[in-house]
């Protein structure tokens, strides 16, 4: 760094340090955990811009709703899973008191799929905002995010599960594509692999297998580059692109995750924790 620069630089840390160390001196306990107290730099939550810290009490309310309503679409934690991640919507971030994510949970959004929840109170709908809040909240903030520990479960009924009634050996091999996977997941990450389905689960990631049929009849096969309401595309065996409006088409796609998608309707909690203390085990 020439010596010009390495000047600036020391003057900048001479002003800055001094003010920081002050700063934080005037936090005091409250204001460190983001609460409202403090002078100078103490309300730190104000200072970043973060607005109020979440309700716990009324995010452990709007928990009990979240889940039976929300999470199959959302994802366990709001993380995102058939339906879009909530922890990175804008709508969530710019709402401070559910102003703006009550409506849309009581009157839904019928052209993206989200049903109503017209008999939701003011309060539940509330409840539920803090609860999506908290959950922005322990994305942001490293030093507050804790771990459960979802291995609870008995992995020699697991390992029958996986064998038996779940169907789980006829598509995925422990000494194949589930080689040594307890070592490479936490345990709560591997359990929402299987558990969600199209989140980035077991052959989520894969390329996708599509079929696209033209007017004149002609089917040309290949993996999936893009779809959506307008066009789909896609590479065929060769490699090469092709593109099409949808509506001059017929698009059949591989859903590689059916058997996923059906267990969804038949886990019981014993099943899941089995399963997922079985896969722990698969180091």
């Amino acid at each position: 760094m020439p010596r010009f620069q390495r000047l600036c630089l020391c003057a900048i840390l001479l002003v800055v340090l001094p003010v920081a160390a002050r700063g934080q001196e005037d936090i005091p306990a409250a204001g460190r955990a983001g609460g409202r107290g403090g002078r100078g730099f103490g309300n730190i939550r104000e200072f970043l811009g973060l607005g109020p810290a979440p309700d716990a009490a009324a995010a452990a309310r709007g928990e009990q709703l979240y889940a039976p309503n929300c999470a199959f679409c959302h994802g366990e934690k709001a993380r995102g899973a058939s339906g879009p991640n909530l922890v990175r919507s804008e709508l969530v971030l710019h709402d401070e008191k559910g102003e703006s994510i009550g409506p849309v949970v009581s009157q839904g959004r019928g052209g993206k799929g989200m049903p109503p929840f017209p008999a939701s109170s003011e309060a539940q709908l509330a409840d539920i905002a803090q609860y999506l809040h908290l959950q922005v909240e322990l994305v942001a903030n490293r030093g507050i995010y804790k771990r459960l520990n979802v291995v609870t479960g008995d992995a020699g009924a697991g390992e029958a599960y996986f064998n038996g009634a779940g169907g789980c050996s006829g598509c995925h091999s422990v000494t194949g594509d589930l080689a040594h996977i307890g070592g490479k997941y936490q345990p709560d990450q591997l359990q929402n692999r299987f558990i969600w389905p199209g989140a980035g689960g077991f052959g989520g990631g894969r390329a996708r297998s599509v079929t696209v049929t033209l007017r004149s009849r002609q089917s040309i096969a290949g993996t999936l580059k893009q779809i959506d309401d307008i066009d789909v595309s896609i590479y065929d065996a060769s490699g090469a692109y092709h593109s099409w409006p949808r509506e001059d088409v017929r698009v059949e796609l591989q859903d590689r995750l059916a058997g996923h998608r059906q267990l969804l309707g038949k886990y019981t909690d014993a099943d899941m924790h089995n399963l997922t203390a079985y896969l722990v085990t698969l180091k």
